[in-house]
């Protein structure tokens, strides 16, 4: 979908507004799962949210629906203006001097890490659950009858899924979880005051789940080695995490990995490649997995 599909005329029909009142718009971001554009509605900044291809295959848009009516009014995310449940276009307000985390600056780091552990406090709930182990099936078989292009993948699968008794055995609780808790989904926005906030956007993968994933997710999309994983799970428990719960951390990169690597398996059917990233989440459930394997 581009520019010429995405006119001023919808953007004001989605709004009940004007055509004349929507202006400047033009593409932003291509996105790993969406196409975004930016236009100006009545001199105001917005950004619109399009599904890219083969989204509806990886994306269940009512749950995300569900996602925003809980978070909107709690000055977590982008102020959001339109969402449509049926064709996931979404519009939400625009930052256009913010600035996403830099996974190497230390401070950005630690601001995120915080962010996520105050999010997990507050023990938000939402009616769906996101389950790891049925997300990683899901979009392997999305490749319908195209092997993996991994030629041990089959063991790889079976050493993660051997896992999973592990990880359920050290779940603490649950709650509303982002689950795509990357670098590039924490913005950080200018203050009146010359200090910033922080707004963690791309809520569409959010569902229950144990919150200790979202460090997991942090750390594999930054591809970060294990010196700085131990680094982000000391910030997020204060230096004081208990060894099971690290090691379960463990396994949710070794398990992540895996659900990354089949998303952009399936990804790849359809003509999107993602090169050295791809590999990588293969590569963190592997190395992962022999991690742990002694201790599960």
């Amino acid at each position: 979908m581009d520019k010429g599909i995405i006119s001023k005329k919808i953007i004001a029909d989605l709004l009940h507004t004007n055509e004349e009142n929507i202006s400047n718009l033009c593409v932003v971001k291509k996105g790993l799962t969406n196409k975004s554009y930016t236009f100006q509605y009545n001199y105001m900044p917005y950004i619109i949210r399009i599904p890219g291809v083969g989204s509806n295959k990886l994306i269940n848009r009512e749950q995300e629906f569900e996602v925003y009516q809980c978070i909107k009014s709690r000055d977590i995310c982008d102020e959001l203006v339109y969402i449509n449940a049926n064709t996931g276009y979404k519009v939400t307000k625009f930052y256009p001097d913010a600035r996403t985390c830099n996974p190497y600056i230390v401070n950005d780091i630690k601001r995120c890490i915080e962010f996520l552990r105050n999010l997990h406090s507050q023990k938000l709930y939402v009616d769906h659950i996101f389950h790891l182990f049925q997300k990683i099936d899901a979009y392997e078989k999305l490749r319908k009858n195209k092997s993996s292009i991994y030629s041990d993948y089959m063991q790889t699968k079976a050493n993660i899924f051997s896992m999973e008794k592990y990880i359920k055995n050290n779940v603490e609780g649950i709650t509303l979880s982002h689950i795509d808790s990357v670098c590039d989904n924490f913005l950080f926005v200018p203050l009146s005051d010359g200090t910033e906030a922080i707004k963690l956007i791309d809520w569409e993968y959010s569902g229950m789940h144990d919150p200790h994933i979202d460090i997991a997710m942090f750390c594999v999309y930054s591809r970060y080695n294990k010196k700085q994983i131990d680094e982000i799970i000391d910030f997020y428990f204060l230096g004081n995490v208990k060894e099971n719960i690290r090691i379960k951390i463990y396994c949710y990169i070794a398990a992540c990995g895996l659900l990354w690597s089949n998303w952009c398996e399936y990804k790849h059917t359809l003509g999107v490649t993602f090169g050295p990233y791809a590999v990588q989440q293969y590569l963190y459930a592997k190395k992962y997995y022999n991690l742990v394997s002694d201790k599960l």
